[in-house]
Order: C-alpha cells, then structure tokens, then sequence
C-alpha cells in the first residue's frame, strides 16, 4: 500500500471560519467528539495525515483546544483500536478510565480508543498520534489487557528512543517501501512494549518529585481561598485524585491535612507581625482560608498549643505563663514546613 499525506491548515480559512473548519477536519479522524476553545484569541492549528505500513500517523498541532471523545466502537469489536500518543510540543493532559498523565514534550502514552478518553492543553501544543488495532498491540505486549495511559518519559534512555523512533518514521513514511514500513512499525511497538514493561525507576521518581512540587506551589498560590479542595488541585495539576492522596499519604499527611497545616503557619507567622497587631484574629483567620473562627481556634491550640489570642498575647506582652520551658515563640513551630 502506498503511503499518502493529506494536510490541512487554518491558516488557509477566513478567521471567523477557522474553528468550524478545524472542528469539521478533526472529526473526519477523530469521529464523535466534543471540541473546546478556552481562549478568544484567534485560533490556529494544523493536521496531517500520512500512513505507515497500512497505519495512520497523524500531527496535530494548534493554540489551545480541549477534546473529549465518546467512542461508539464496542470494547470487545474486531476493529477496536489504540492511539499511541507522541508529545511533541506543549504540555497535555489525557484522561481515560480514571487515570490522568501530564505529557511533556518527548513523552508518549497509549490510549485505548474503545472507551472514553479526553484531553487539554493551556497552550500551543503539537501531538503524533498512531492509531494502531488493539490486538497488534497486546501481541507485543503479551498481556490480554492493556494499562491506562501509561506514562514514557522522554528523558529516560528508551523513551527517549521511542521518541525519536515515532518522529523518524513519521518523516519517513512516503520513503519506506512495504517491508521497510512493516519491519519498522514491529520495532516500534517492541520498544514501546518495554518501556511499558520496565519502566525506568528514576524517571517514575523523577515525575514524582515534579508532580509533588507543582501541588505544593498550586496549594500556596491558592491558600487563601476557602474552596481549595483535592478535586481542584489534582484537576490543575493533571494527576487523578487518587494519585494526589497517594503523593501525600507516602509523606505521612492527608490532602486537607496538609492544607490545613498550611494555613495555620500562614496564620501564626501573620500574629507573629507587628505590622499585623492590630488586626483582628477572626480577619487573618478568614483571610487564609479559615471559615469558622470556632474551628480555626481549636484547630491552632492543637498545632502550636495555645489559642491565637494567648499565643498573640505572649508575643507582645512577653509573658511566659503556661508556655512551661519555651523561651520565645519560635519554639511552638511545629512540623516539617520551614516557617515563613
């Protein structure tokens, strides 16, 4: 079979036809889907389509677009098929059967295209997809299931081979002959199916540590509203919510532990401020998040061991009664947080 490249561009279609247009391109390969466009700024993207070996390799590439799919293909038909996701550009979110994988440029996942699946991304983003039938692809992976969304990190050794394996073939295409094509995309899938198999321990570390310190952040940035809940973060971030307990369980706290624990330093370090001593408790309660003064109160005396208003008078009458050994106000920081 002769391979064949069709490409389609928007920048080739009047801007006030540009989403429609795109819409009506995507859902020739994409079938039924739902598209959103999160931003008004004008829209830009482009498709191309080439084929491998009887396999369809397509480039998306585009200013932000959000896509969910709701496949009418039975999971057990003949002709169920898998998208093998190649990162390009940009960083997407895709979500199937609960699991949720933030890919970097350089990384791959696979998706199973008999369920419902969807994805976003905030910025420019382009992507390679190879739809591939179901069936080849547990051959390779010699199991009757297939996980979800797998995550290859491009930084590791064989997922930055299989990265640069899907971008060669993809730019090799129209060159290959038959044989090549096949022998090429056989490769391919056993490289794939090794990543999967033994995935690189540091680099599953490595996308531990990053996801943990981007919820942190997203947590600080976010304390002072009373609404931040583990749906929200997880849904910022890109993790499943599942994920997200598991990150903070491993350290020994709760989602809403954590937060919770967060807020009380910012409201220790705010009484601890002479700029700040004049404004009341409940305000500085409320301020970071708090939103029954009763509740914040108990909350503070269980960490630090005094009520806010005791802890504050200590501060700034120099009393010492009750504190015991403590010789200034530093000693009641308690916890692994550094003090701000």
């Amino acid at each position: 079979m002769k391979p064949v490249s069709h490409s389609f561009s928007t920048d080739l279609v009047p801007a006030s036809d540009r989403l429609e247009a795109w819409r009506w391109t995507a859902k020739q390969i994409c079938g039924d889907s739902r598209f959103q466009f999160p931003k008004a700024s004008p829209f830009h993207g482009s498709i191309e389509r080439r084929t491998l070996a009887g396999l369809e390799f397509t480039l998306f590439s585009s200013s932000p677009v959000s896509f969910a799919k709701f496949p009418v293909v039975s999971a057990s038909a003949e002709d169920r098929g898998c998208i093998i996701i190649t990162q390009l550009e940009g960083v997407r979110s895709y979500c199937q059967a609960g699991a949720t994988v933030l890919l970097k440029p350089g990384d791959t996942t696979l998706v199973d295209s008999g369920q419902p699946w969807r994805s976003q991304c905030d910025g420019n983003c382009a992507r390679l997809y190879l739809r591939i039938p179901h069936w080849r692809v547990q051959n390779h992976l010699q199991t009757n299931w297939l996980p979800a969304l797998p995550q290859v990190s491009g930084v590791s050794r064989s997922g930055a081979a299989l990265f640069h394996l899907a971008i060669s073939f993809y730019q090799q295409a129209e060159l290959m002959s038959g044989h090549e094509a096949t022998a090429a995309i056989d490769a391919y899938l056993d490289v794939l199916a090794g990543c999967i198999a033994h995935p690189d321990h540091s680099t599953r570390l490595g996308c531990y540590a990053e996801h943990q310190a981007r919820i942190e952040q997203f947590i600080e940035t976010h304390l002072a509203e009373p609404s931040l809940n583990p749906q929200q973060i997880a849904a910022a971030i890109g993790v499943s919510v599942r994920h997200l307990h598991r990150i903070f369980l491993a350290r020994g706290h709760t989602v809403v532990g954590w937060i919770r624990e967060r807020r009380l330093q910012r409201c220790r370090h705010d009484l601890l401020n002479p700029r700040l001593s004049e404004k009341n408790i409940t305000d500085i309660a409320f301020f970071w998040g708090f939103s029954d003064s009763a509740h914040f109160s108990k909350s503070f005396k269980k960490e630090f061991g005094l009520s806010p208003r005791a802890f504050r008078s200590c501060v700034w009458t120099g009393s010492r009664k009750g504190q015991g050994e403590m010789s200034h106000p530093s000693a009641m920081w308690r916890g692994q947080v550094r003090p701000n």
